[in-house]
């Protein structure tokens, strides 16, 4: 019996979560809430907390469950920084395109809420969008782009992530998303590019002391 209220715990934390993300935080009753979960607002409360303990568990699902598939996608920036940026996109592009998950993005949506939220809860969503920037400045710095360079980099590319998401929402087709991808990963490429070309200069001037300086053109 015990492994059987944890599966319907999870379950109802799942639909709890996927209402939260289709109608957001202020549209979301807790009747929405129980219709949803298929528990009744006692149980909501004993089992799951009041709509604000709710939400926050529902926003932390969401962040492991997707912040998982984005480490994985990073893996490779140490080698592979530009394919590894790509795959990045692509684990927000396959949940935009899945018809059996809502348009946008929770943390998102959440963040945008923020007026409407309590200030713990504000918190919580800030806190889970910064984390995306920091797994992308992590994976950049592996991928050998200077600490201020990654730094804007990884501000640039969590700003694009974000805006896949509400553009996805706005009707914005997956032809053009894709497009947004690629500006932005081309941009990536040509800096990663422009940073080698310095880097062998430089290595090149310190061992012969007499060759011109690298410049930073």
């Amino acid at each position: 019996m015990a492994g059987k209220k944890q599966f319907d715990m999870d379950t109802a934390l799942d639909a709890a979560m996927i209402q939260f993300w289709r109608d957001g935080y202020a549209d979301t009753s807790l009747d929405d809430l129980s219709r949803a979960t298929g528990l009744n607002r006692s149980s909501i409360y004993s089992s799951l907390g009041g709509k604000d303990t709710l939400f926050l568990r529902c926003l932390d699902l969401y962040a492991a469950r997707y912040g998982a598939k984005y480490d994985a996608a990073l893996s490779c920036a140490a080698t592979e920084p530009v394919a590894a940026v790509r795959a990045f996109f692509d684990v927000t592009l396959e949940r935009i395109a899945d018809p059996e998950l809502p348009d946008g993005c929770l943390i998102a949506q959440s963040v945008m809420a923020i007026p409407v939220l309590s200030p713990s809860v504000a918190a919580h969503a800030e806190q889970a969008l910064g984390f995306q920037r920091l797994r992308l400045r992590a994976a950049l710095k592996a991928g050998r782009l200077a600490g201020q360079d990654a730094e804007a980099f990884a501000v640039h590319a969590a700003a694009v992530n974000q805006s896949l998401a509400v553009m996805s929402r706005a009707g914005a087709s997956p032809a053009q998303l894709l497009a947004i991808v690629g500006v932005t990963v081309d941009a990536l490429s040509q800096a990663l590019r422009v940073r080698s070309r310095h880097q062998i200069r430089a290595d090149l001037h310190q061992a012969c002391p007499n060759s011109p300086a690298p410049s930073s053109a």
